[in-house]
């Protein structure tokens, strides 16, 4: 392996322990290792006040951008649990993506990360924002990042294409409550 090889800095993603993210991130650029936690501000409300903190856009995730010398010394570093392997090496992550997810983060404010494996066809929802607002339906096809739904509750079948961030799950469908039992 050549020099050049060695001193090549490559963004790398990392696994960090529950709830650690920003503190590693932290831990890691006072070691002098440069890395990103992407982050999005959301209101929490509690009894008496509301609110706004800044969350981890990725649950358990931080990315580091080091060379090879440097990634032995991200290991050592109190939260991190190991690097997210793609083919049984790190995964690499292009400059590109990183430079797309802090614009986007600073153009829009409600960017979030949804698991699509968290719903299927056939599970009941409720819209959480937009024009059907507090309205359940049955999620009937999947497009991308959108979800085609009925809404029974008005006499009539409505379907409409509804952002899949703007939906919860309110029960599983059948299918998978008979596979728990």
């Amino acid at each position: 392996m050549n020099p050049k090889q060695l001193n090549e800095k490559k963004w790398l993603v990392i696994y960090t322990r529950p709830r650690w993210e920003k503190k590693v991130d932290m831990l890691l650029q006072r070691q002098g290792i440069e890395s990103y936690c992407p982050l999005k501000q959301v209101q929490n409300q509690w009894a008496d006040r509301k609110k706004e903190v800044s969350v981890p856009l990725f649950s358990s995730y931080v990315f580091v951008r080091v060379n090879l010398r440097e990634e032995g010394l991200v290991l050592y570093c109190l939260g991190v649990m190991g690097y997210v392997y793609y083919m049984q090496h790190p995964a690499v992550v292009s400059d590109t993506v990183i430079e797309e997810i802090k614009r986007n983060l600073a153009i829009y404010k409600d960017v979030e990360v949804i698991n699509l494996q968290s719903i299927s066809i056939g599970d009941r929802v409720l819209v959480k924002q937009g024009a059907f607002v507090n309205q359940p339906g049955q999620v009937v096809q999947i497009q991308g990042k959108n979800v085609l739904m009925v809404f029974d509750n008005i006499h009539c079948a409505l379907v409409t294409r509804i952002p899949f961030q703007h939906i919860a799950i309110q029960n599983l469908n059948q299918n998978k409550k008979n596979a728990t039992k």
